[in-house]
């Protein structure tokens, strides 16, 4: 054996090694930040209402609380996982919760663009979470109604997010950039409300959902694979190739439904 011929080999790879390691992080990265996004932009919906209704005192009390409670449950259940879970047995946990909330992002995205669903309407929101909230009285103090539904609104809407981050950032052991990636998303969607306030329905909202929902589906085939010990080629780079395969069908789906449509009898 020559001395350091082994070596040539394995410096050939790092590159590709690189590359392949840096694909997967822009990937997590893209993919936990765009979720967070659409569910904090139809948080923040819910804040501004509660806050221009009611006052922003206890709207942003509300939604202050339910940050912290959530930031809370990340940082308490990740390292459990991470510590006493498997890999191979996270991966395909993992792989499933993924593929079955990608699915969901996927299906309602693709029949939106269809036209087999309506839009999500983030003004239609914010004028029924108003109309709600101006039947209540109003009490002296600090109004619990305001800060209860602001809590319930974060809450709920942050919820998914904590799962796409514990999943996502616990899978491939980069929990900490999942967090920072999601807490970025969050910092963003407030500074953006704060100066467009109301103005949200311009969010190309559905554009973003069918992105998340290629990536959770393409993360969640990925590392189904993985946990089954599937080797895919080129390691997390396939992670393009899957994302482009249910893009293109994706796409392809959306266009036979909207001729499907198109083509059916309309009825008096």
């Amino acid at each position: 054996m020559v001395p350091g011929a082994g070596g040539a080999g394995s410096l050939s790879r790092v590159p590709i090694l690189a590359t392949s390691v840096h694909t997967g992080n822009v990937a997590l990265v893209v993919a936990v930040f765009l979720a967070s996004a659409v569910e904090m932009v139809e948080a923040l919906t819910i804040v501004v209402a509660v806050g221009a209704t009611r006052g922003w005192r206890s709207s942003l009390e509300g939604a202050f609380a339910a940050v912290v409670v959530l930031a809370g449950a990340v940082g308490l259940l990740g390292p459990a996982l991470v510590h006493w879970v498997p890999l191979s047995a996270l991966r395909v946990i993992v792989g499933g919760l993924l593929l079955f909330f990608g699915v969901q992002w996927l299906r309602k995205a693709v029949l939106r663009a269809a036209g087999r669903k309506a839009q999500h309407d983030e003004d239609a929101i914010y004028a029924r979470t108003v109309a709600e909230l101006q039947e209540e009285p109003r009490p002296e103090g600090r109004d619990w109604v305001a800060l209860s539904v602001s809590f319930k609104g974060v809450f709920l809407e942050g919820l998914e997010v904590v799962i796409i981050v514990l999943t996502l950032g616990t899978a491939s052991h980069k929990l900490g950039l999942a967090a920072a990636a999601a807490a970025a998303a969050v910092l963003v969607v407030a500074v953006v409300g704060a100066i467009v306030a109301r103005h949200l329905a311009g969010v190309p909202e559905n554009a973003m959902k069918m992105t998340v929902g290629l990536m959770l589906v393409s993360f969640g085939t990925f590392w189904l694979g993985e946990g089954l010990g599937l080797a895919w080629p080129g390691s997390d780079l396939f992670l393009l190739v899957l994302v482009a395969a249910y893009g293109a069908a994706a796409w392809a789906l959306v266009t036979w439904l909207s001729r499907s449509r198109q083509r059916a009898p309309r009825t008096a």
